[in-house]
């Protein structure tokens, strides 16, 4: 279920090894500056109760789009000239990276176009079309998706902007390590959801530069967990994507992978493999127990700790990523729960 790594020393001691700096989160943070939001990081009564630790939930709903995702990719496209801009956007998505494309274009008043498998669920397509972008729904994974995006970029020099392994992106999502940090003392853990690495990456850096004793462990589902499988192979792999509660969760993180997989490697403490009966509880447990709608990426943290498969000493943070879960399959989850 696992992959352990306490005992092995992180090589982030030293930022000159690392594919980005602590630098690089700090200046992000004064660039998107009035662009998102500086989430609230609230006490879970309930969870604290039942770690005996105190447990605390970073509420990245509370983004325009109702995901992480603006940050990194407002940094990504901040980092552009004009010029490279106004040529027009283009990205791979499995859903919230493109509507964060397509919310920061309509605010810089640029053109977006977003690239998706057919397993993105359909509210999430439809929220990046009311956004303005067009949208291109490209074979069975975020692997196809990415491939056409890299064709629209060649064939009719659109600026691509990846979807977690780029520095800029990567930074953007750190962002949020550097809010933990200053908000919560004495932190202990961070769990964060894990993908193609850009959150998990960007934290991170940010944790471990500050306080390095902190815990950084990665959630993911046992459904085709990409960052997972290339860790346990000294390498980036091909992997099957699957469908999966954690929706958000899914996709490569392609063969030749230059950022993310590094971070992940060397930075990561453990990861966490759920199952989707796991997931579906910390949705639930979201709902009930806490008061927000989340997806299954952004319950992942929470399902965790009620499957107990995370093991909490002093002060947590918990990443809620996104809560742009189609509210009819909320309804289902939920109700599944009472019968």
């Amino acid at each position: 279920m696992t992959i352990m790594k306490r005992g092995i020393l992180p090589r982030s001691t030293d930022e000159k090894v690392l594919p980005i700096r602590l630098a690089d989160i700090e200046q992000a943070v004064a660039r998107i500056a009035g662009r998102v939001i500086h989430t609230p990081l609230v006490r879970s009564s309930s969870l604290s109760e039942r770690t005996r630790q105190p447990v605390h939930l970073k509420l990245e709903t509370c983004q325009p789009i109702g995901a992480f995702k603006l940050r990194g990719a407002t940094n990504a496209i901040l980092l552009l000239d004009d010029a490279r801009r106004q040529r027009g956007l283009v990205t791979a998505s499995t859903g919230n990276h493109g509507r964060a494309v397509a919310y920061a274009a309509r605010e810089l008043g640029v053109s977006a176009t977003v690239c998706m498998s057919s397993l993105v669920p359909a509210n999430k397509v439809e929220a990046i079309r009311t956004l303005g972008a067009e949208i291109r729904i490209v074979g069975t994974s975020q692997d196809d998706a990415q491939e056409e995006a890299e064709r629209l970029a060649e064939s009719f020099g659109l600026t691509l902007i990846p979807p977690f392994d780029d520095v800029g992106v990567v930074a953007g999502q750190g962002t949020i390590g550097l809010e933990i940090v200053d908000a919560l003392p004495g932190l202990a853990t961070v769990l964060v959801p894990l993908s193609g690495g850009g959150l998990a990456g960007g934290i991170a850096v940010a944790v471990k530069a500050l306080k390095p004793q902190t815990r950084v462990i990665g959630i993911s589902m046992e459904r085709g967990a990409a960052m997972h499988a290339a860790i346990a192979a000294g390498k980036p792999v091909a992997i099957r994507e699957e469908e999966t509660l954690a929706d958000s969760l899914g996709g490569g993180i392609g063969l030749t992978n230059h950022v993310t997989f590094a971070l992940c490697r060397d930075l990561l403490d453990d990861i966490v493999l759920l199952t989707e009966d796991e997931i579906a509880e910390g949705i639930r447990h979201a709902a009930r127990k806490e008061s927000i709608t989340v997806e299954g990426a952004g319950a992942v943290g929470i399902a965790a700790i009620l499957a107990d498969k995370v093991e909490l000493f002093g002060p947590t943070a918990v990443i809620v990523s996104g809560g742009n879960i189609d509210p009819t399959r909320h309804r289902k989850i939920l109700a599944e729960a009472a019968t």
